[in-house]
C-alpha cells in the first residue's frame, strides 16, 4: 500500500471511530479534521467532498458492523426464529448498540427527506437483507424472500424500541416466539 493510501485509511479509520462515538451531529468537517489531527484542508485532500468522506466512513463502519456479525453467524442455515433470537442478542448488546445508534441517526436523516441519506440508508438496509437471506434457512425462494423481509423487519422495530426505552418490549417479543 502506497503512503497516501495507508494515511487515506489511517485518517477513515479515526473518522470512523469519531462518528461511531460522536454521531453524525459531529460530522462537519472541521470537528472530524480535529479529531483525526489534520486541518479541514487537508481533510478534504484525501477526499473529494464531505459527502465522499461521510460515504467511505460509513462504508467502514459498515464493514466493521458486518465482521462483528460475521463472528456470531451460524456455521449452517437456520429458521427465522433463531436466527431472529440469535441476530437480536447481537444487535441489542452494548458492544454493537453504538452502530445502531448510527443506523437510527440514518434513518431520521433520510425520514427528514434528506437524499444523500435516504439512498445511503437503502443501499445499507439492502445490504443487510442480503447479508440476512444468507442465514436463513427455507424451503423455497418466496419464503426466503419473505422471511428475510420478516427478519429485517423484526430487528428494526427491536433497534427502534430500544431506543426508546422499550427493550423490555422487544426482549418480550423474543421470548413469546416458537
Amino acid at each position: 500500500m502506497k503512503k497516501a493510501e495507508q494515511r487515506r485509511a489511517d485518517i477513515l479509520n479515526g473518522l470512523a471511530d469519531h462518528i461511531l462515538a460522536e454521531g453524525l451531529s459531529a460530522s462537519s468537517v472541521r470537528p472530524l479534521a480535529e479529531a483525526v489531527g489534520i486541518s479541514d484542508r487537508m481533510l478534504l485532500y484525501y477526499f473529494r467532498d464531505k459527502s465522499e468522506l461521510i460515504a467511505a466512513t460509513l462504508a467502514l463502519l459498515s464493514s466493521r458492523l458486518t465482521a462483528a456479525l460475521d463472528a456470531h453467524t451460524a456455521s449452517k442455515p437456520m429458521p427465522l426464529e433463531a436466527v431472529r433470537r440469535r441476530l437480536a442478542a447481537v444487535l441489542l448488546s452494548d458492544e454493537v448498540w453504538p452502530y445502531m445508534q448510527l443506523w437510527l441517526e440514518i434513518v431520521a436523516l433520510s425520514a427528514r427527506g434528506d437524499p444523500f441519506y435516504r439512498e445511503l440508508g437503502g443501499s445499507i438496509a439492502r445490504a443487510f437483507l442480503d447479508w440476512g437471506k444468507a442465514q436463513l434457512q427455507a424451503s423455497t425462494a418466496a419464503t426466503h424472500a419473505a422471511d428475510a423481509a420478516r427478519l429485517l423487519v423484526a430487528i428494526e422495530g427491536m433497534v427502534l424500541l430500544k431506543s426508546v426505552g422499550l427493550e423490555d418490549v422487544a426482549n418480550t417479543s423474543l421470548r413469546g416466539s416458537g
